[in-house]
């Protein structure tokens, strides 16, 4: 994409039109593979001696943003992490908030996580299940975790009290002894998640995944033996079995999930509801901490849900992990990680655009506060609150046309999410001014006659959201940027009317058991891939169903995107839920 030429432009201005690279910056952890994915698709590092501050799209890293990171922002960047999910997802706190919703909404939709007591705090309660459990006779066996650690560390299996010793805060949980065995090897799935909104909620699964194994047979009777009864790739490696022929397993310890099929339908079992109750899981589990993470636009989480299946083949959650492992040490991680990473960059639906800054511009933005403002940092339900009214056209169309108030609408990663401005504008000059008061009246015209956010220019959308005032105090606009503007705004609405047809969809559907578990006739999701953008005053919106391998499991239904909405209806989103795992129970029985 390139601007046209204002003869009036001097010759030095014509390097600005020229389209520029989507830059990424990662912190020194950060995954290898995301550097490699992102040079393979044309991108450009990020160099402080190249590149103004915030001359960034990208900001990728295994740690959590401080929260000015997030208040800063930009509308064509994006970080890979919401605030406080860290610490969401840290064993303690994943259990309290379990613990949480299974008293509210009763122990049968919560049954999924074993049974855990955080220690020290719970130890008298430990002790009591410990000892009612050995009253009984019964065969206990428990699994201890440091709460603090992961990749294996730390962990150990017991069966009597006395081999529990902990020197820091730990979490112990009811030990699975039946797993699925394949070849009498204990396996777990590693589900990759991708939470694009917490407000409201959105959950994308990704189809493909790692089934990672013990390197030694399982047994109960030798609980010491870390290679029979951890799965983890950062323990196992080191086994003696690592590199050898294990049966039917293979050498290493990884399948793809796609083998892991294969196996299932090797052995006629039909793994429908055994997908449908993972991703049940998922949904049930974010909407435990989804109230607890602040409301933030322009991020996106990617976790790793650990599953164990048991001999019923009954799912298990084990753990989510924060900033989960992506390192390549076979070929299985080489084929799922680097999908994973290209079909994150599809889900996050950059734009030529976003590479069209111009630099001047954004060294002076950089240095001067430019705040977007976004939902509360408490919970998302006041912003909720006002939801549920329907914004006719014409209403909506006048709310952008007024100088000071800012777009009715609520969006996810895309931008910021915005609210009415009560801060002092700082415009340039009555030119700039007037320039702002046209693209808005263009914009407003725009959102009257058209239905569809696939057709909005993306550009004008971000001139929109400076123009009411929301960046505080922004950089004075350039002659060369004014005009520039003034050229291109028509061109870029008429570009605009046939974006579906020179930006061609890229994610392909996949048929599959899986898909066909989420199939309901009464509400499609939106074909189109862009990432998801909601609008108060359509409720019709709803985000893609496919990107890449990527999968939508929440909103699931219309009745589930409107109780994310209103303030998360959690009650009504398990009866749904219910109802469908109960649909689909029958329809499986009656083939």
């Amino acid at each position: 994409m390139s601007y046209a030429q204002d003869p009036t432009m001097a010759n030095g201005d014509e390097e600005d039109n020229a389209s520029s690279p989507l830059v990424f910056r990662l912190n020194d952890s950060a995954p290898r593979v995301v550097r490699e994915v992102l040079l393979e698709r044309g991108w450009e590092e990020f160099n402080e001696q190249e590149h103004a501050l915030t001359e960034w799209n990208l900001h990728w890293r295994t740690s959590a943003f401080r929260a000015s990171d997030h208040d800063h922002v930009k509308p064509w960047q994006r970080l890979n992490h919401h605030p406080r999910t860290a610490q969401m997802m840290k064993k303690d706190c994943l259990a309290r908030h379990l613990k949480r919703m299974k008293g509210i909404y009763g122990p049968a939709n919560y049954e999924f996580s074993p049974e855990a007591f955080i220690l020290p705090n719970e130890y008298t309660k430990f002790l009591a299940e410990y000892m009612k459990e050995k009253h009984n006779k019964k065969s206990s066996y428990w699994i201890c975790k440091p709460t603090d650690l992961s990749r294996g560390r730390g962990i150990f299996v017991f069966q009597d009290i006395k081999d529990l010793a902990y020197d820091c805060a730990v979490i112990v949980q009811k030990y699975i002894t039946n797993p699925l065995l394949i070849s009498g090897y204990k396996f777990d799935l590693r589900i990759y998640v991708c939470v694009t909104c917490f407000c409201p909620l959105t959950i994308y699964v990704y189809q493909e995944g790692l089934v990672r194994f013990a390197t030694e047979k399982f047994s109960l009777s030798c609980l010491d033996n870390i290679f029979a009864h951890l799965t983890n790739t950062s323990i196992n490696k080191y086994s003696t079995s690592y590199t050898t022929e294990k049966e039917r397993v293979g050498s290493g310890c990884k399948w793809t999930f796609a083998q892991f099929r294969s196996y299932l339908r090797g052995i006629d079992v039909d793994d429908t509801m055994l997908w449908q109750k993972i991703y049940n899981i998922v949904t049930m589990t974010l909407l435990a901490i989804a109230s607890s993470v602040p409301s933030s636009s322009n991020c996106f989480e990617l976790m790793g849900f650990d599953i164990l299946i048991d001999e019923t083949l009954k799912p298990w959650l084990l753990e989510v992990n924060y900033s989960p492992a992506l390192s390549l040490e076979c070929s299985n991680d080489v084929t799922v990680k680097k999908s994973l990473i290209n079909d994150i960059i599809e889900l996050l639906n950059f734009k030529p655009s976003d590479g069209l800054r111009d630099a001047s511009s954004i060294k002076k933005s950089s240095m001067t506060p430019h705040v977007l403002h976004s939902c509360s940092h408490t919970s998302c339900e006041s912003a909720n609150s006002q939801r549920t009214e329907e914004i006719k056209p014409s209403s909506y169309a006048k709310d952008y046309s007024t100088e000071n108030k800012a777009p009715n609408y609520v969006q996810s990663v895309n931008s910021k999410t915005t609210h009415p401005d009560t801060s002092p504008r700082t415009i340039g000059d009555s030119e700039t001014k007037r320039s702002d008061n046209k693209v808005n009246e263009i914009c407003c015209k725009c959102d009257a006659e058209e239905t569809s956010f696939q057709d909005f220019p993306d550009d004008t959308m971000n001139k929109r959201i400076t123009s009411n005032g929301i960046t505080g105090s922004s950089p004075r606009k350039t002659l060369t940027s004014r005009l520039r503007e003034r050229m291109n705004v028509s061109q870029k609405l008429a570009d605009s009317k046939v974006i579906s047809k020179t930006h061609p969809v890229r994610y392909t559907r996949i048929k599959t058991t899986v898909e066909s578990a989420w199939h309901y006739n009464q509400w499609k999701p939106n074909e189109y891939n862009l990432f998801p953008l909601y609008f108060i005053s359509d409720l019709e919106k709803s985000p893609p169903s496919h990107v890449g391998n990527f999968l939508l499991v929440f909103p699931f239904s219309q009745s589930s995107l409107l109780a994310s909405r209103n303030g998360m209806d959690i009650k009504s989103i398990i009866q749904e839920l219910s109802r469908i795992m109960h649909r689909l129970s029958s329809s499986i029985k009656s083939v």
